[in-house]
């Protein structure tokens, strides 16, 4: 039997799908489960166990320029990416106008099935056009954590029922903790930033503690932020060099403890 799982972003929602792959490893051992992903989430995805092939796609770049000439290729080369393999189930777990584009341009076997939410959840994103191309719909409680709502619905689509706590599977080279702590400092928003000031504070605690401060960063201002507070607390913080996501991971996973806002990061670091 071969899933695809469409949920294209964004870091923390992928984050939230991976334990219902590993659902579906448990519940159906013979599975071969694919996933459709923005491309900069790829590397983090290729780590999730149970997933047999990532297939990247760049729609937030390509709706920028949809009638470009270089548009038209890479969509038509991802177009033939998600075709190469016909699939038993199609579970759109993202609930939005591209993923329904993308669930309805994936090739289905012969009785396959695409399945989507039914209706918006509190705190979700949804668009109608996800339930015009799927076959089935799956209702559910509007008030359910977003990791819950990928389980029931993989488990409704699939006919089997999510037993125990979640379990993301996410695999690292090594998860020996050392003293460094990381300061997951940067967010979508300023709105949810934590002052400067109050960062400085803890990690001038945490130096007394023994600890080092790691500053990952994603983005030119969350490196000049990771720079001011590197400077504010002396040798025993670093920089850290821009990572990619699975590098990133591995080596969030070294580290004796994470501190956050609301951030993709944090998410992995609870993964």
């Amino acid at each position: 039997m071969r899933i695809l799982v469409v949920k294209l972003s964004s870091l923390g929602d992928v984050v939230h799908a991976m334990p219902a792959v590993q659902d579906i490893r448990r519940a159906l051992p013979q599975t071969r489960i694919d996933w459709v992903v923005e491309r900069g989430f790829a590397p983090l995805v290729a780590r999730c166990e149970g997933v047999g092939r990532v297939i990247p796609c760049e729609i937030r770049r390509w709706r920028k320029a949809p009638f470009a000439a270089a548009t038209r290729a890479a969509w038509a080369a991802f177009r033939a990416d998600l075709q190469r393999e016909a699939y038993d189930a199609v579970i759109d777990l993202q609930g939005l106008t591209k993923s329904a584009l993308v669930a309805w341009l994936a090739r289905m076997a012969p009785g396959g099935q695409r399945h989507a939410l039914a209706h918006p959840t509190d705190g979700s994103a949804y668009e109608v056009p996800t339930r015009w191309v799927a076959d089935r719909v799956v209702g559910m409680p509007r008030h359910i954590h977003a990791v819950d709502r990928s389980r029931v619905l993989c488990a409704h689509a699939l006919d089997y029922r999510p037993e125990g706590p979640e379990v993301f599977g996410l695999r690292v080279q090594s998860a020996t903790p050392g003293d460094e702590v990381a300061f997951v400092h940067g967010t979508s928003r300023d709105d949810k930033l934590w002052p400067e000031a109050h960062w400085v504070t803890l990690g001038r605690r945490l130096i007394e503690q023994g600890h080092r401060i790691g500053l990952p960063h994603g983005s030119d201002a969350e490196r000049a932020r990771a720079e001011r507070l590197a400077q504010a607390l002396g040798g025993a913080a670093e920089v850290w060099p821009r990572l990619d996501l699975g590098a990133l991971t591995d080596r969030l996973a070294t580290c004796a403890g994470v501190v956050g806002v609301d951030s993709g990061l944090s998410h992995i670091a609870t993964a």
